[in-house]
């Protein structure tokens, strides 16, 4: 009798185990270069949290001293040595809008870095769901807060900076609807990848300022806008990428959790650990230059 073409497998070309199949790990035929990218990507955003929380924290201080100081001593003129413009006589409304806005950056900044944490998802998971609705009612008011005092306001910089800056506050308020609406649908995968989106553009301001620094101290100097102004290509190129870049790796790094090839994730841990790297030494310089003088 004949052989089916079902049964005519050689026994050899049988006999070889197949990846995924139970019988060996998915990884089988890697490299151990290769097999070492889980880890490695693992280890990238830990180390890319860390630095992050860190510098949110050192940011959330530097705010809550200068700003909160100058309100404690009534001197609220302090204020426009950083922001020009940040408190002005006869305008009650303007300055109680900025007054909140600084308020709740204070909040934002410590609250999200606190609900990405891990252990306070699984330890106190009532914590993280009230932490949720603060963050995101407080990203909501910064959001839209951001957006009066931008287009009511004399500003620094240009047309192009201030679109910039009005489509991330955009981009916050859908990244916060999209997190609430899976959080209510309890679609938690998708919850988490919306939760680190809405994060990643509520940290805008920040990305902003330790972005500049790190372009100054690889400079040393301006370079690409001229400082009186505060306009020029650089400057608008920053303005975006505050925002868009860190979403963009954000995406990558998504996409190699999902991809079973190991290199693809000892690539984008690698680029990670790059960026992650780039981010400290802004931290560093705007924390020495900017943040802790002033306390």
């Amino acid at each position: 009798m004949s052989a089916s073409p079902a049964t005519a497998t050689p026994l050899a070309e049988r006999a070889q185990p197949r990846a995924g199949n139970g019988v060996i790990p998915a990884g089988y035929g890697e490299g151990r270069l290769a097999r070492a990218g889980a880890p490695a990507l693992k280890a990238a955003a830990a180390f890319c949290y860390g630095v992050m929380a860190l510098g949110q924290l050192i940011f959330a201080i530097y705010v809550a001293g200068f700003y909160g100081g100058a309100l404690a001593q009534g001197n609220l003129y302090t204020w426009n040595k950083v922001l020009p413009h940040g408190y002005v006589a006869g305008d009650a409304l303007g300055n109680l809008i900025l007054a909140v806005h600084l308020a709740f950056a204070v909040v934002i900044t410590l609250g999200g870095s606190l609900q990405l944490l891990p252990a306070l998802r699984r330890r106190a998971p009532r914590l993280h769901r009230w932490n949720g609705r603060l963050y995101l009612f407080a990203a909501l008011l910064l959001s839209l807060g951001g957006l009066v005092l931008l287009w009511t306001r004399d500003r620094v910089g240009d047309l192009p900076q201030h679109l910039a800056i009005s489509l991330n506050a955009l981009l916050i308020l859908l990244f916060g609807l999209a997190t609430l609406r899976s959080a209510v649908a309890r679609r938690f995968e998708a919850h988490r990848r919306w939760a680190l989106r809405l994060f990643l553009a509520v940290s805008g301001v920040w990305f902003f300022r330790v972005g500049l620094m790190f372009w100054l101290i690889a400079n040393r100097g301006p370079a690409g806008f001229d400082p009186q102004t505060f306009s020029g290509p650089f400057l608008t190129f920053l303005a975006f990428a505050q925002y868009l870049l860190p979403l963009a790796l954000l995406e990558l790094y998504l996409r190699a959790q999902q991809n079973r090839r190991g290199l693809t994730k000892l690539a984008t841990a690698a680029l990670l650990a790059l960026a992650t790297l780039a981010m400290a030494a802004g931290i560093a310089g705007a924390a020495l230059v900017m943040w802790l003088p002033r306390l």
